[in-house]
């Protein structure tokens, strides 16, 4: 027998546990609230256009945005949402995209992904680049006190950059992608578990079993913004991520780097292995691991646009 599912062909089990992951993000604006868009600049530069947005998709405050496209890109094109990383630099965001960043490679994704024939959309995420006015920990004091999650309302932002991308004519809508490292990875693997739209994940970096963090006493390693109430209650990283299969996903990872332990990482890939292959996919998953720490080195930044070319 089959498994049985809605009326979109979504599987009914995958659908209900993604609710119950949705309600753990606390109080979060309605999904269908009315956003709007305003083009702040639009740079033509050598390879890629680059338009500054600034959109009004939580109904809290505006949330400024980099799109990218390829300057010579015709009709409609596959993007990557590619979610921008922490490192305790609130001042950098969305910047990130644009200009690189040292643990990562050149040149910066923006670029990139605009070579390979992508466009690109990156958002600044609370507390951060433009948003920075307030401290991670004083935002989510606030909103702790408001019932709401910071990761929830991080999340929720991204969730409807997807419907945001879903309107512009540029865009192929049914090639999208999502990416990121550190606190970008999470993201991408949180996204892409919680919206089907999401055709393809790659996550660089912080692919985290969070008992092993614990066991290995690694919960400072991340910023608070990272921890959802009574999560380990319902859900373990590998279960999060079992809900993107059967769609392509491919995680990387340094050894060394403790962010993510090893032990950890050899968990989540040996339930997400048995999960693709029971999906019948099995070569939709892939980990791979290097020997450094938490950084992207040249052959993570090939095996991720090689990953792009094949799956998007």
């Amino acid at each position: 027998m089959g498994l049985r599912t809605n009326s979109k062909g979504v599987p009914i089990r995958k659908e209900k546990q993604r609710k119950e992951l949705y309600q753990l993000l606390g109080k979060l604006p309605d999904l269908g609230r009315p956003i709007s868009v305003k083009v702040v600049s639009r740079e033509e530069r050598d390879e890629f256009i680059v338009e500054k947005l600034l959109l009004d998709i939580n109904g809290l405050e505006l949330v400024p945005a980099y799109f990218t496209k390829p300057k010579e890109a015709k009709g409609k094109v596959p993007v990557v949402l590619f979610n921008h990383s922490h490192f305790g630099q609130y001042e950098v965001g969305k910047e990130e995209f644009i200009r690189g960043r040292k643990e990562m490679q050149s040149p910066p994704y923006a670029l990139a992904l605009a070579r390979a024939g992508y466009a690109g959309l990156c958002l600044d995420g609370w507390g951060f680049g433009e948003r920075s006015g307030r401290t991670e920990n004083e935002l989510f004091k606030e909103m702790l006190w408001k019932g709401q999650v910071m990761w929830g309302m991080m999340v929720y932002d991204n969730l409807r950059a997807l419907d945001y991308l879903q309107t512009r004519e540029d865009v192929d809508s049914r090639r999208i992608a999502t990416m990121g490292m550190s606190m970008g990875s999470t993201m991408s693997w949180w996204l892409a578990a919680l919206d089907e739209r999401i055709k393809v994940c790659v996550d660089l970096c912080c692919l985290t079993d969070f008992q092993t963090l614990i066991e290995e006493k690694g919960l400072n390693l991340h910023g608070i913004y990272y921890y959802v109430p009574d999560l380990l209650n319902h859900f373990t990283t590998a279960q999060i991520n079992s809900l993107i299969a059967p769609r392509p996903h491919l995680g990387l990872a340094g050894r060394f780097d403790p962010l993510t332990p090893q032990k950890g990482l050899e968990k989540i890939d040996k339930e997400l292995k048995a999960v693709y292959q029971k999906e019948g996919a099995p070569e939709a998953w892939q980990l791979r691991m290097y020997d450094v720490g938490h950084l992207e080195t040249p052959e993570m930044r090939q095996e991720i646009m090689a990953f792009l070319k094949k799956w998007l």
